[in-house]
């Protein structure tokens, strides 16, 4: 599994909504409401060997309400 950690800014008054949307889909490990940039911040786990690109489109920039999204992925270090 690919760790992920999604920053996401969600249209103005749109971060409830889109909240619940994440969790119906099942798809985090983690989801927080944060300060600063982004109104979340998400941890989730990609499947080895899925394309990231096509899972992010497909489970989380297909919600509507999202404005922007920072991805950053994890690798095992030590």
């Amino acid at each position: 599994m690919d760790c992920l950690f999604v920053h996401i800014r969600c249209k103005p008054g749109t971060t409830y909504d889109v909240a619940a949307k994440i969790a119906l889909r099942e798809i985090h490990s983690e989801l927080y409401s944060i300060s600063g940039d982004y109104d979340l911040l998400m941890k989730l786990y990609v499947p080895k060997g899925e394309d990231i690109g096509l899972f992010m489109n497909a489970n989380v920039l297909s919600i509507d309400g999202i404005e922007r999204t920072h991805t950053t992925q994890t690798f095992k270090a030590f």
